[in-house]
């Protein structure tokens, strides 16, 4: 530890000190935590941080200190719902201490001052931090600072039926040789389409089930633009990137899918409900999804043997300009304006304890995610997980993430609603492309590269 880091671990925990000294002769102290995209197996989400002020009352006897946190926690299974409480909270100044979301929403609740950075009030060279995959640390900063803590991390991996790939004449051996040929660009998108329509062909599918994308907006459509080539960022000015030509590939690759008859043109709006049905209880050839999603299809949908009954890859390159991919969307622990600084301090706390790589392995494990950092990895509950390592060392070094930059939103609401457009051919691909690159450039202008 250099004299630098030292003296920031002194400083940081005599603030804690000094702040548990004073919340002691108040005896209460309530810290709400917000949790979008929340579900049953998500839970520890909460869990984790009722678990760190259980750990930081009893450090707090042992001081000779009176210490009770009460931790009030909200979930929301839908983002959007939970977003839009967090800006009506905010407006009102009633947010919550800590605000469990995407990494995406740092650059505009940052700037809108929703937001404190963690790094004021955490030591990322001292235990546990300093075991974070250097990686999530980069995906939670934005405009030179670290305003979060990663939560999670995760993969979205594309899925095949193992029965329906025989059925179409694949062998058990070419099925386990189908992520090598996924990875080095062998086996292509293109490749998939027609090994859908081969399973619809031979009745294993029923029409339309060959194929089955994510069936609303999501980070997942953005590893189909890397698929062909496009980028999100300009390496060299760190503006946003539109990639019209990828954008184009992108777009005709969804609508030949629908004119190959794998996926139906109006596919787009299909209940969660009926996809999870589908996938799980093997009536789709081929989707794609998140590496959190084995868990629920195990818990909910009554999954049995996920390894026997499904095969993963990486998303598959397009073309020759695209490559495999895959999208890590870590949800990070954010601290709010809300409250004293003292509040901020123990919330940091809490988020710091929770971050523990044994307790954020029981979140990993039960719902599906990767681990945080180096020593999650060799927590025994998660070393000995095989879904958890598997995912970790074939698809975590492959992803990549989307750029906290605020403008990005209206980027990512112009490249769905062009998506939209053309898979439903309301818009020749051609006309969807201009329509997006017209929307960005009448909001973003210059702040925009167009490719």
């Amino acid at each position: 530890m250099t004299v630098a880091s030292f003296m920031k671990s002194a400083t940081l925990a005599a603030a804690l000190l000094a702040s548990t000294a004073v919340l002691a002769s108040a005896k209460d102290v309530t810290i709400k935590v917000w949790a979008g995209g929340t579900g049953p197996t998500n839970d520890y989400r909460i869990e984790a941080i009722k678990m760190a002020a259980d750990i930081l009352e009893r450090e707090a006897v042992i001081r000779g200190e009176e210490l009770n946190v009460t931790v009030e926690g909200q979930t929301w299974t839908t983002w959007d719902d939970f977003k839009q409480a967090v800006t009506l909270a905010a407006e009102s100044n009633t947010a919550p201490n800590i605000i469990v979301s995407g990494h995406e929403d740092i650059g505009t609740w940052s700037q809108s001052g929703l937001l404190r950075p963690v790094e004021d009030y955490v030591d990322f060279d001292a235990w546990p931090l300093n075991q974070l995959y250097p990686n999530l640390i980069d995906v939670a900063s934005f405009d030179g600072r670290v305003w979060g803590i990663p939560q999670d991390a995760e993969s979205r991996p594309f899925f095949f039926s193992r029965s329906h790939m025989k059925a179409i004449g694949y062998t058990d051996a070419d099925i386990e040789a189908l992520p090598g040929k996924v990875e080095s660009g062998e086996y292509t998108l293109y490749s998939m389409l027609d090994d859908a329509k081969k399973m619809q062909d031979a009745g294993v599918v029923e029409p339309g089930k060959g194929f089955m994308p994510r069936p609303s907006n999501g980070t997942d459509y953005w590893q189909f633009y890397q698929s062909f080539g496009g980028e999100m960022t300009d390496r060299e000015s760190g503006k946003l990137v539109l990639d019209r030509q990828a954008l184009t590939d992108m777009y005709q690759f969804f609508v030949d899918a629908v004119e190959k008859g794998v996926v139906p043109a109006t596919y787009l709006g299909t209940t969660w409900d009926s996809w999870h049905d589908a996938v799980a209880h093997d009536k789709a050839g081929i989707w794609h999804g998140g590496t959190w999603h084995k868990a629920e299809w195990e818990t909910k949908w009554g999954l049995k043997d996920f390894f026997g009954q499904m095969q993963y890859s990486l998303i598959p390159a397009g073309n020759e300009k695209g490559r495999a991919n895959t999208i890590t969307h870590p949800l990070v622990y954010l601290l709010s304006t809300t409250g004293t600084d003292d509040d901020a301090t123990i919330a940091a706390e809490l988020i710091t304890i929770a971050s523990e790589p044994r307790i954020n392995a029981l979140h990993a494990v039960k719902s599906g995610h990767l681990a945080i950092g180096t020593a999650e990895a060799e927590i025994p509950l998660y070393a000995n997980d095989r879904w958890t390592t598997v995912a970790t060392e074939a698809l975590l070094p492959h992803a990549t993430s989307l750029p906290n930059d605020p403008d990005f939103g209206v980027v990512w609401k112009a490249m769905y609603k062009g998506l939209e457009a053309s898979w439903t051919k309301t818009s020749p691909v051609a006309d969807a492309v201009s329509g997006v690159e017209s929307e960005i450039k009448a909001t973003l202008g210059d702040k925009v590269v167009i490719r």
